[in-house]
């Protein structure tokens, strides 16, 4: 197989088992949300999961009989093997990617570890549950002006009705500040949420995540009770289904509005062709609606119509023994363990002179940085002080608990770093804490990763920062503190994507890029696409998006 050929199916994803796939408009969100921690493609796989791979695309193969090649596909195929540069980036051209595919007989990409673009399951042109949503539709091009695409409504206007589940089905609303409801919610996703397609690694929400995460929502009480929406068995009163909604107030280059952040889909396993996800998704929506909100943002490993940007997952070993036992990550032939090992060490010490962990006294500096930090990027939540305060520090864990490093029931991470002659807070770095069980592993059954939350340096306020390389500097020296704190704290890996200005320091703090992607979708709002991997418009890579989605 050609070299370039070798460089698309790096991008392909040809491990999803299509005999498990449901024929359902809108069901492939299913198991969406966030991108699996999964082997770095960087590194080779064992001949065990190349066989796996070599028969679940035959299965696809035996699927597509007949299909041409879309050229959508070929052109985001052809764009990304030239992002990544190197001789095959310089040599690819549209006949050559055609031809590549056409060989390996594979359409089934981009689903959650995949590479950007491409079709799902079905035809994108043929989604009939998407085509009928306010989004922007594949092949619009970009719009002439940003803007809402369906006007807001009246509260008379919306449907004032839920809409009509399967019979033996019934909706309810979650309280996520019960404790016997969240224990469901957890049960649910630990067993039925994004799972990676050999079946190796399924995300692990804490009861303590869900509550950090979706009660933010306490901050606007008035506007989302009925946006923590379940489906219940009739019989039994199991639930079997769920959808979250958090408001936020978002600003997309020069507009600021309300949107949902629209998160946790999940509908259990053995009931994936009842069709509950698109009503989930439509019965939520109503649900803003008739809290005068019509506007949502929401990620997805899939693509659907149709992504504003497009992120690739990065990931730091921390753990190398542990990643290599599991096979998330893989020993090079060219490389020892031993070797592997000692070029990932860390020092034991953080090292900036004034980091410390984060307390309520700081929030009010934190809250000034981050909101002058995040002018930088087109796309980020506009936070007051009470939410900085609940996203760095209401999921610190039980006071006196644990050790220096982690404390029971902790879930988030942050450190700040004081002048010692000033007092003043010139920088913060936090990350969150999201594991994945490890199924069928004889010696390990949690993998513990650490995920890149907000962070941000008066170094980027300084005229020329970006020019002079002091703010690369400064960026790479904080994200090193970070990663010694998650190392201390037992993480395994430190996962990130390419967002923020997280491409000045992935290189040089040894991140390994992944064959993990994340989509980041607008509901009815239309805007030119946001740089993410790749630099738009003359925006640097990552500088777009300014959103943490966890």
């Amino acid at each position: 197989m050609s070299e370039q050929t070798s460089k698309i199916e790096e991008i392909i994803d040809t491990t999803h088992d299509s005999d498990n796939q449901h024929d359902s408009d809108g069901e492939e969100l299913d198991d969406e949300a966030q991108a699996q921690p999964e082997p770095s493609s960087s590194t080779p796989s064992s001949s065990k999961k190349k066989k796996k791979k070599k028969s679940k695309a035959a299965r696809v193969l035996n699927a597509l009989t007949g299909k041409a090649i879309p050229d959508a596909l070929v052109e985001r195929v052809l764009e990304t093997v030239q992002q990544q540069g190197g001789e095959a980036g310089e040599q690819a051209n549209a006949e050559n990617v055609r031809l590549a595919l056409e060989q390996m007989k594979i359409m089934d990409v981009v689903k959650g570890k995949a590479g950007p673009g491409g079709m799902n399951k079905k035809d994108m042109g043929e989604h009939k549950f998407w085509s009928t949503q306010p989004v922007p539709q594949m092949g619009e091009g970009p719009p002439e002006a940003d803007g809402y695409i369906e006007p807001s409504q009246s509260p008379e206007e919306v449907r004032q009705e839920p809409y009509p589940l399967p019979k033996d089905f019934e909706w309810t609303t979650i309280d996520v500040n019960d404790a016997g409801q969240l224990a469901e919610v957890y049960d649910l996703l630990s067993l039925n949420y994004v799972e990676d397609d050999d079946a190796t690694f399924r995300f692990k929400y804490s009861a303590q995540f869900l509550q950090w995460h979706v009660g933010h929502s306490i901050i606007y009480r008035d506007k989302a009770n009925e946006w923590h929406l379940g489906v219940r068995v009739k019989s039994n009163k199991k639930l079997v289904g769920f959808i979250s909604g958090v408001p936020m107030l978002l600003r997309v280059r020069k507009h600021t509005f309300m949107a949902a952040e629209v998160n946790y889909l999940c509908v259990h396993k053995k009931l994936r062709s009842k069709r509950l996800a698109p009503v989930l998704i439509k019965e939520v929506t109503r649900q803003v609606h008739l809290k005068g909100i019509f506007q949502a943002i929401y990620t997805g490993g899939v693509v659907i119509p149709t992504p504003v940007s497009t992120t690739q997952y990065q990931h730091r070993n921390l753990n190398v023994a542990k990643l290599v036992e599991t096979q998330f990550s893989f020993v090079p032939r060219n490389m020892t363990l031993a070797r592997m090992i000692r070029l990932n060490q860390l020092p034991s010490k953080q090292e900036l002179q004034g980091i410390r962990e984060m307390t309520e006294k700081d929030v009010p500096q934190v809250a000034e940085l981050y909101t002058n930090y995040m002018q930088r990027f087109d796309m980020i939540p506009i936070m007051n002080a009470e939410e900085i305060k609940h996203q760095f520090l209401s999921g610190g864990g039980k006071p006196g608990t644990g050790n220096k490093w982690r404390r029971d029931g902790q879930v988030v991470w942050a450190y700040v770093v004081e002048n010692k002659d000033t007092h003043a807070i010139t920088d913060y770095v936090s990350f969150y804490s999201l594991p994945s069980t490890v199924i069928n592993n004889p010696k390990h059954g949690l993998l513990e990763a650490a995920y890149l939350h907000y962070y941000a340096s008066d170094s980027a306020l300084v005229e020329h920062a970006d020019e002079n390389g002091a703010l690369k500097e400064r960026l790479q020296a904080l994200i090193k503190d970070g990663l010694i704190a998650a190392h201390n704290a037992s993480f395994d890996v430190f996962n990130a994507v390419t967002m923020m200005d997280n491409d000045l320091f992935l290189k040089e703090s040894r991140f390994a890029t992944g064959n993990g992607f994340l989509n980041f979708y607008l509901y009815n709002w239309r805007t030119a696409p946001l740089a993410g991997m790749r630099a738009e418009n003359g925006v640097p890579i990552g500088r777009g998006i300014g959103v943490v989605m966890v």
